[in-house]
């Protein structure tokens, strides 16, 4: 494995293209685009303030630099260096900034989420959506990513799915992203509506409740109410949600550490997954990390060297081995004294062939779940480490082996 130079970075805000020729960083108010291939500086953008938001057009020719602070987003294009755009919300400020599937529209929320304004880089039109559904007070960067939870595109960009708050109530407006004109407008039967998601057919959107109530409820792209699904009551509810990408399973993970899948036609739930403590099936694989012991040559001592010969970056390289059952796994207790206790299933993610579901429960310092196209291997990125697992299948029991980096 091969690591280029060191290079600077703020906030850690790096992004590549989506056609993965180009990426880009930013260094306060600098934004520098690189040769994904040969990391050569491709363009150098100065902007107006540090930059706390950058986000690729889906076509990889624009690419957006929000500046929260001063209410201004500016525009950058790689075929035309010499053009820019730049947004200026004025008074209205801004909290949230991101593009339509188009690539040609940028959707900007103003404070106190007074109204959402969609701006045309090719006509230079303005649109303005009231009523965006408002979010908990937060650091900018964190209420944008609350935001991004009740704003939702279809896959193939035609229709936007909108969360809205007024009059106390919770509703849902469908838009066509072509004249951004309103399709649909329906209330949802939710205390507190905590996100929506569109099958990846666009044909059902799926909203659900807060935390404090398990609530899921489908909706038609013509607004009617298809099903409504609540496991439990009087305790926590819904943590996370995850269409299948054949839009045949609806996967939601709850509090309680359980992950429950519906299906498309009754929308009951077909079966369901437990995060046990000990496992206890023979039938499952448990693979332990495990440290390998140095290989000693011939004529060579076992000494441990000493803190001045030892490297500073070195770490012990690991191996996985198969554990015998039944294993317990490590759990931690989370802290009954502070609000959003990390408990419950946190992630979740099918494979692309629909025959495998990743979930993240508890306290795990997993931050992301990534599945190769194939749906053989799943990469785990953590806060200090990176693994890598196959999957290999024989008689329906999934195996797993993996192999692990370290992460800077």
């Amino acid at each position: 494995m091969n690591f280029s130079e060191v290079f600077k970075l703020s906030s850690l805000l790096c992004k590549f293209s989506p056609d993965g020729k180009y990426l880009a960083s930013c260094v306060q108010y600098r934004l520098v685009v690189r040769d994904a291939n040969t990391l050569q500086v491709v363009q150098l953008y100065t902007c107006l303030d540090q930059i706390q938001h950058i986000e690729w057009s889906a076509d990889s020719l624009f690419i957006l630099c929000a500046l929260y602070k001063r209410g201004l987003v500016q525009v950058w294009s790689l075929e035309q260096p010499e053009w820019h755009c730049k947004i200026d919300e004025g008074s209205a400020g801004l909290v949230a900034s991101c593009w339509s599937p188009d690539g040609r529209h940028i959707l900007n929320t103003t404070e106190f989420h007074l109204r959402i304004t969609v701006w045309s880089l090719c006509t230079k039109s303005v649109s303005y959506i009231k009523y965006p559904k408002a979010c908990q007070q937060g650091e900018l960067a964190k209420a944008a990513q609350k935001f991004l939870k009740s704003l939702a595109f279809t896959r193939d960009g035609r229709y936007l799915a909108l969360a809205e708050r007024r009059d106390c109530r919770d509703y849902v407006s469908i838009f066509v992203c072509s004249d951004w004109q309103l399709l649909r407008h329906f209330d949802t039967d939710t205390q507190d509506l905590a996100g929506i998601e569109w099958a990846p057919n666009g044909c059902v959107l799926a909203a659900w409740d807060s935390c404090l109530e398990y609530k899921v409820l489908l909706y038609s792209l013509d607004g009617r109410l298809l099903s409504t699904y609540c496991a439990y009551e009087w305790s926590l509810g819904i943590k996370s949600v995850a269409w299948s990408p054949s839009s045949q399973f609806l996967a939601v993970g709850s509090y309680d550490g359980k992950v429950r899948v519906l299906n498309h036609v009754t929308w009951k739930m077909i079966t369901e997954f437990g995060h046990p403590a000990t496992i206890n099936n023979p039938k499952i694989v448990v693979y332990k990390e495990a440290e390998k012991s140095p290989p000693l040559g011939l004529g060579h001592l076992a000494f441990l060297p000493p803190r001045a010969v030892a490297g500073p970056l070195s770490s012990p390289e690991s191996k996985y081995e198969i554990a015998e059952v039944p294993v317990s796994l490590q759990t931690l207790k989370p802290a009954a004294d502070r609000a959003n206790p990390r408990i419950g299933v946190g992630a979740l993610a099918f494979s692309p062939d629909n025959y495998f579901l990743a979930t993240r429960n508890g306290d795990f310092q997993v931050l992301s779940l990534c599945w190769h196209l194939s749906g053989d291997s799943l990469a785990l990125l953590g806060k200090d480490h990176f693994c890598l697992c196959f999957l290999e299948t024989e008689e329906g029991v999934g195996t797993a082996s993996g192999q692990r980096g370290d992460h800077t």
